[in-house]
């Protein structure tokens, strides 16, 4: 059987083809697009375990960093043996702090932001404050929540 005529011509063909390839080339530069200038959208957890041997024996005026979620966390352990957990990035653009232990500073390289040893904003761009954990330890577990949460582990 033979059909007489064609019911969609060579350039209709080649209009949808080269149309659909433009749209999913369009799409996926968007999608890239979005994910470089919105790079930490999601959900963070309400708390993390840790091993309290890994972070509780760090040197006065240091700190160590933990996962939190998709983002860094720090370990602080103050002169004075205090320890506080706090969000490991800057408040401005959420570029990674690290912390100068001579200065008792924490610091964002990305835009030259500076916090106190309290976390407090003290020059630079950062709006706010950093964001401070809960840290309690129970038996062989740290646990590092966000300020308000009660955790409450199953009893094994």
């Amino acid at each position: 059987m033979k059909i007489n005529f064609s019911l969609v011509t060579r350039r209709t063909f080649l209009n949808t083809l080269f149309g659909g390839w433009l749209l999913a080339f369009m799409g996926g530069s968007l999608y890239g697009l979005l994910k470089f200038a919105f790079p930490t959208l999601g959900k963070e957890p309400d708390f993390v375990i840790l091993k309290p041997d890994d972070f509780l024996n760090i040197p006065a005026n240091s700190v160590k960093p933990f996962a939190w979620g998709g983002k860094l966390g720090l370990f602080f352990k103050h002169s004075n043996g205090n320890t506080t957990a706090l969000k490991g990035v800057c408040t401005h653009m959420e570029c990674n702090i690290t912390y100068i232990p001579q200065d008792k500073k924490f610091y964002c390289a990305c835009h030259k932001g500076w916090f106190d040893e309290k976390g407090k904003n003290i020059e630079g761009p950062p709006p706010k404050p950093l964001e401070f954990f809960d840290v309690t330890v129970e038996g062989d577990k740290l646990i590092v929540a966000k300020k308000g949460i009660k955790v409450e582990l199953p009893k094994a």
